[in-house]
């Protein structure tokens, strides 16, 4: 993939300096034209006026084709940033180039910012290729809440199919006018679901009616020599029928301004879900549900965009008075309202259409772009997780691959111990991400990788708290509890990642009360991993004999450095390497008198 992205670049940056030529050449022959004209009416003066329309006619033609070649370069330029993008995340280079999914971070979720769900270097930051924010949202509540297998092997099968639509993904990029995410979905979907007026019939062709004959009139009495007393009654009526629907007209223009940005890149993407071939069940589905109720959505949402174009068009200074002897913004104001009244309430389920295939086509890319990454393989059944070589998508080359085996013949706990740095932190963030990935339907990077329904708890980032007055201590033990909580309500499926268990008291309450912890979720059927280095807790498997086991990671010291290699071995860690960091931090550790 990264040599085809490559090729694309090329040619595209090849296109991209073609049309940057043409257009400095036409918008040089535009101020030809302008010389030459002007050259004209020195020469012949007005009375060779008509002389004029030869230069007028072709300013206007070359004014067409400068046009398209303007927008011609922005799609161009939209293409290449997508394939940039796309070569960053493939070399690893995509940490602070995309969206981080702030606004999506939950308070008091129980893994999100255990995970690093959300924020710079992000899982959302990598997979977020979406146009929409329908499909942001639709991203960000998959990777917050897991999805039932069935749905999540129906999703497997679409992100298969779609990783191979390379093309698919460029027309997407192209759509719209910037590179940023387009159509705001939450304002949207307010404005078709609040209360409508309806609009009659009989008043809009009774408006368009008024509009003609009154246009008629002023060209009939223009060309005659005939009084103006109709035209001018008309025209006070006109006046008149404005005024008295001045405020509704007003409504409508204030409550279409936000939610219409950008609907061309709704409707291209519907568009596209409607004349696509499919053979994966789900995507057709998808494609399914938006059949039906007359005209295709796509055309719907494209003639809501028009109607919108043409009532903004009036603003336009060499139009603004032919619109108010039209009736213009009056008639285009109730032809939207109409629209709303008649179309509206289909907004919201297009718009979860939209979010849903952009998501799909999102993990599509990921797939493309991680060829070596690997569909789980989702069973049914108590709680386990097995994985061979799994390592985090973050990471890069830097990336250490271990294997992992939790419940069913292995057992359902690890007690994870090691020195500081020594990857026991990224260990369980690599077990949660895949999981996260996993359920949501999406690769993940390992050569293999078996799992049941799995929920998880962890408590890898729980911080302190000024404003609400908690400790970082207390904090842990409300998540713990949590944890605790899920697993006696779901048991048999949690998997629980917990990071220096209560390492916020003294030695002897910690391992009675992590011991006690590890024991209650142990029995109730969950899996999962504590890492400490506290080998105090390294005992608890022995008394839990064939249900947990040890592991450990390992530091060496060679020629006065410290390394680490990030590979998990079974048993307990015998080094420990906190006193060489103090040293090396410059902190003299030696007792005093020593």
């Amino acid at each position: 993939m990264e040599v085809e992205y490559g090729q694309r670049l090329a040619a595209l940056r090849l296109q991209l300096a073609r049309d940057e030529r043409r257009h400095v050449t036409l918008g040089n022959v535009r101020l030809a034209i302008v010389a030459v004209g002007l050259l004209l009416l020195w020469r012949l003066g007005t009375a060779g006026a008509v002389w004029l329309l030869v230069p007028f006619a072709a300013f206007v033609l070359v004014g067409i084709r400068h046009g398209r070649a303007i927008v011609r370069m922005a799609r161009t330029k939209r293409v290449i940033a997508h394939y940039e993008d796309g070569l960053a995340r493939i070399r690893h280079e995509w940490i602070g180039r995309g969206r981080t999914g702030d606004g999506f971070r939950p308070a008091d979720h129980l893994y999100a910012d255990d995970l690093d769900l959300f924020g710079r270097g992000s899982l959302f930051e990598l997979l977020a290729t979406t146009r929409t924010r329908a499909g942001e949202e639709t991203l960000a509540r998959w990777l917050l809440v897991p999805a039932p297998h069935d749905e999540a092997r129906a999703r497997q099968q679409a992100v298969r199919e779609l990783a191979g639509r390379t093309d698919l993904r460029e027309v997407i990029a192209a759509l719209g006018e910037d590179v940023t995410v387009a159509v705001d979905a939450p304002v949207l979907r307010r404005w078709a679901s609040a209360d409508t007026t309806p609009v009659s019939p009989s008043l809009r062709i009774g408006l368009a009616a008024l509009a003609a004959t009154t246009m008629a009139s002023l060209v009939w009495w223009w060309s005659t020599d005939t009084a103006g007393g109709l035209p001018a009654a008309l025209l006070v009526g006109q006046i008149l029928v404005a005024l008295r629907l001045r405020p509704r007209v007003a409504a409508v223009e204030q409550a279409i301004d936000e939610p219409a940005h950008d609907l061309d890149v709704l409707a291209g993407l519907l568009r596209m879900i409607e004349q696509e071939q499919f053979t994966c069940p789900h995507l057709q589905h998808l494609q399914a549900s938006l059949a039906g109720g007359g005209r295709p959505a796509s055309a719907e949402i494209a003639g809501l965009s028009r109607r919108v174009a043409l009532l903004a068009s009036r603003r336009n200074v060499l139009f603004a008075l032919p619109a108010a002897l039209m009736l213009w913004g009056t008639q285009w104001a109730l032809a939207i309202e109409a629209w709303r009244d008649r179309a509206g309430r289909r907004i919201p389920h297009w718009l979860d259409v939209v979010g849903e295939f952009e998501a799909l086509v999102a993990l599509g890319g990921f797939a493309a772009e991680h060829p070596d990454y690997v569909f789980p393989e989702l069973i049914d059944g108590p709680a386990q997780v097995r994985a061979d070589a799994l390592a985090h998508p973050a990471l890069g080359t830097a990336g250490v691959a271990n294997d992992l085996a939790l419940g069913g013949d292995a057992p359902r706990l690890m007690v994870v111990s090691g020195s500081n740095m020594s990857g026991k932190s990224t260990w369980l963030r690599t077990i949660g991400t895949a999981v996260v990935l996993a359920r949501m339907g999406a690769p993940v990077r390992a050569r293999a990788m078996t799992l049941t329904p799995l929920a998880i708890g962890a408590s890898i980032r729980v911080l302190d708290s000024l404003t609400e007055g908690r400790s970082r201590f207390f904090s842990e033990v409300l998540r713990l509890k949590a944890i605790v909580d899920l697993a006696r309500q779901r048991p048999g499926t949690v998997l629980f990642l917990l990071d220096e268990i209560l390492s916020g008291t003294n030695s002897h309450d910690r391992r009675i009360g992590a011991e006690a912890i590890m024991t209650t979720l142990v029995r109730t059927g969950a899996v999962g991993l504590v890492t400490t280095h506290d080998l105090a807790l390294a005992a608890v498997p022995e008394r839990l004999v064939d249900e947990a086991a040890n592991a450990h990671f390992a530091d060496q010291f060679v020629d006065r450095q410290m390394t680490f290699d990030y590979r998990l071995r079974p048993g307990v860690v015998q080094t420990s390497n906190a006193l060489a960091l103090l040293q090396a931090a410059g902190i003299d550790v030696r007792a005093s008198g020593e």
